[in-house]
């Protein structure tokens, strides 16, 4: 039997490209599917550090079955990073219960500090909304080394706390305590500052967020029961059910002289109104605050509602000689004394 060599030749190297395709270093398809299931594995590790370090904080104990909800993993795939995380000695098990050993807790504080930390990063250098941040730092958690990190750290000024009021870890590992108290616990005519809002459950977020509710706002609660929580912040009334003010972390404050009860929200000013600038929420970042402080909106100055867009929004008030168009998610950073009924300034 004879062989035509052109034909050997052309099979020769069809084989050749499927054998590189396959199984060339790096970028052959084996190699990718091998090292995308080693970085999911990494991902599922990582991820189960950072619930077990959550849960240990607050004094919960967590199993097999709870991982898998949270995580929204099969049971199997929980199963086999337990038990390699447990020969790392990153973990150790109980019976059904799981824990950290110091090597596991030093990790998920890595973790931890890279997720904080570009959520910082997503609040200050860009425009996405705060309703992205978890999410996109969730992913990048998994995806900056130790020294990429410490350069991000660096150039954000080594922050003490992410956005959202968390308390970042050092690059040694030290993290500070949060302290204070949920608003779901306090009692009517108590008074505090935000001091933290807890960003998951994502339902539960998403709630606070639509109420406007700010880190930084001085509060002063009105009524306290089984069905809900009003108080008052920045010359408005606010209502959750309590399920959603326990995420609120309030620093209470004893003497009430602290409070500046005078103060504001600009979006509240009226027609024949005057106020002062007295400050720019914390909840106004990045290139958004720098924006409104270049228009004039600093600290001192005068300012009274000019214009009125359709349904209210956009607004313009008067500043510095000139007029400035403002929507009202902007205007409720600007937090203001009014000071007469006078009109424009």
């Amino acid at each position: 039997m004879s062989y035509n060599p052109i034909i050997m030749l052309i099979l020769f190297f069809v084989f050749l490209a499927i054998f590189l395709i396959l199984f060339r270093p790096v970028k052959g398809y084996y190699w990718i599917l091998k090292n995308s299931l080693k970085q999911n594995k990494k991902i599922v590790i990582e991820d189960i550090l950072k619930q077990l370090y959550h849960c240990e904080i607050s004094d919960k104990e967590v199993g097999i079955e709870f991982l898998s909800g949270v995580l929204k993993s099969k049971d199997t795939n929980i199963l086999e990073a337990v038990k390699e995380m447990e020969a790392k000695d990153l973990i150790s098990t109980q019976g059904n219960s799981i824990k950290l050993n110091t090597s596991g807790r030093e990790y998920a504080l890595k973790i931890i500090r890279v997720h904080r930390l570009w959520e910082k990063y997503l609040a200050e250098k860009t425009g996405y909304d705060k309703k992205e941040w978890h999410d996109r730092a969730e992913l990048m958690e998994h995806k900056l080394d130790e020294k990429a990190t410490n350069i991000l750290a660096s150039e954000l000024g080594n922050p003490m706390f992410d956005p959202h009021g968390d308390p970042i870890p050092t690059q040694t590992g030290e993290i500070v305590e949060l302290g204070g108290v949920t608003l779901s616990s306090l009692k009517r005519y108590d008074i505090g500052k935000i001091i933290h809002i807890e960003d998951e459950p994502d339902v539960i977020y998403r709630q606070i967020l639509a109420e406007n509710i700010h880190i930084g706002s001085y509060i002063r609660v009105i009524e306290n029961n089984s069905k809900r929580v009003v108080f008052y912040a920045e010359g408005e009334e606010f209502i959750l059910a309590p399920i959603v003010a326990a995420n609120v972390t309030v620093l209470t404050i004893d003497n009430e002289e602290e409070i500046d009860k005078d103060l504001v929200r600009l979006s509240s000013l009226k027609e024949n109104e005057t106020g002062e600038i007295i400050s720019i929420s914390k909840e106004s970042r990045g290139e958004a605050r720098r924006r409104l402080l270049d228009l004039g909106f600093v600290k001192g100055s005068k300012v009274s509602l000019d214009l009125t867009g359709p349904m209210n929004n956009p607004r313009g008030y008067h500043i510095k000689g000139t007029t400035i168009a403002l929507r009202n998610e902007q205007a409720i950073h600007i937090l203001i004394k009014k000071s007469s009924q006078n009109g424009k300034v």
